[in-house]
């Protein structure tokens, strides 16, 4: 996750401490970095997306965790002293005690953040969602209006979407888009930067698209179309940061994105591009991304290195605690994801920007090549 906000403009952001090690609490190094959880607590969904990394459905799922297995995963995450838990599903709201394990978490002390596609937010959901102390609320959307809605498989999800931004505000809830860049995405991309502005949406995160589930099926974008629209949002960072706008933008699932953005600065911003590059080699991208600073539990109790790396799992917390199968597992990979250098391979092996980026988002080559040590196939530059 690169925060652009923060690289482009110079402005502080509340997660600086984890994701650059400055500020109060920050880890010594990016390796010792405690995971970020994203915690799959459902696999049913009310709609049908088509980029899905869960394939989820309007179905129930056999083999989810028990209220008593919740209790469990909450109470050994607060003991690891996790940095954030992220719910997500499916559609995490759809669970029948969602709102339950929401104050468990948060009583338990930890920091509670929510993936949802926003159609179940109305007024009062909202308000027990602020209630609860939920840090951040992200709702998914795939583009305006209709290109939304047939993404999501659903007429009318994107105005449901839209009034969920309007309630979470309303009710003081700090909320944010998130976005897959895709075909549909990048060619309407100042359209949709348009509508963060006029909708007062206060913070942004940039998908780049994973092969997973139902993600599978969707076209890889062009390099000279990623870069098309990094250099549209990057330019409306640095507009928005000009006038005022207070925003905060990220771009995820990409750590190409570091490289790419520090040539932008050593054209535009010499003198603030030296600091950024140090703050994007701290972080070292990919390196200290899956199976490092993010992990995975999925509706079945798996703990992956990320939630896009379904096909590899590690443990499950119905017979072990995620503390020690983080902690302990010998799994190849994941002691490769963990090693000083990765042992990548094809044209990131000699990659030059290496130390920022890590060498990619290594789940990607594995879903692409059969191999996590293949170069990462959505790399642009």
């Amino acid at each position: 996750m690169l925060n652009l906000t923060r690289l482009l403009c110079d402005v502080p952001q509340s997660a600086d401490a984890l994701r650059y090690g400055r500020g109060d609490g920050a880890p010594r190094s990016a390796s010792e970095r405690k995971p970020v959880v994203v915690w799959n607590i459902t696999r049913r969904c009310n709609l049908k997306c088509l980029h899905c990394y869960s394939d989820s459905d309007a179905r129930s799922y056999p083999g989810e965790l028990t209220w008593e297995q919740m209790e469990d995963v909450v109470d050994d995450l607060a003991g690891f002293g996790i940095p954030a838990l992220l719910f997500s599903g499916g559609e995490p709201m759809i669970h029948p005690r969602f709102f339950d394990l929401a104050r468990m978490a948060k009583s338990a002390g930890l920091r509670l953040t929510l993936s949802t596609n926003g159609t179940l937010i109305d007024a009062e959901a909202a308000r027990v969602i602020q209630g609860i102390g939920f840090a951040y609320v992200g709702i998914s959307l795939d583009g305006i209006g209709a290109t939304h809605d047939h993404f999501r498989g659903k007429s009318g999800a994107f105005d449901r979407a839209v009034s969920a931004f309007r309630h979470c505000k309303a009710a003081g809830q700090k909320v944010g888009l998130r976005l897959t860049l895709s075909r549909q995405t990048v060619s309407d991309i100042d359209g949709i930067l348009n509508f963060i502005e006029a909708e007062g949406i206060d913070r942004v995160c940039f998908y780049h698209l994973v092969y997973s589930g139902r993600g599978a099926d969707l076209a890889l974008l062009r390099p000279e179309e990623t870069r098309h629209a990094l250099d549209a949002i990057m330019e409306k960072v640095e507009d928005w940061h000009r006038r005022g706008v207070a925003k905060e933008v990220l771009t995820v699932d990409q750590p190409a994105d570091g490289p790419y953005l520090l040539r932008r600065l050593e054209r535009t911003n010499p003198s603030l591009a030296q600091r950024a590059r140090e703050l994007i080699a701290w972080n070292g991208g990919g390196a200290h991304g899956s199976g490092v600073g993010l992990a995975n539990i999925d509706t079945q109790g798996n703990v992956h290195p990320d939630q896009f790396w379904q096909s590899l799992t590690l443990g499950n917390v119905k017979t072990e605690k995620f503390s020690r199968i983080w902690t302990e597992s010998k799994d190849p990979v994941l002691l490769g994801l963990r090693s000083a250098r990765r042992p990548v391979g094809g044209k990131c092996a000699d990659c030059a920007d290496f130390d920022l980026c890590g060498g990619g988002f290594r789940v990607r080559a594995w879903q692409r090549f059969g191999d996590p040590w293949a170069e990462d196939p959505g790399c642009y530059l």
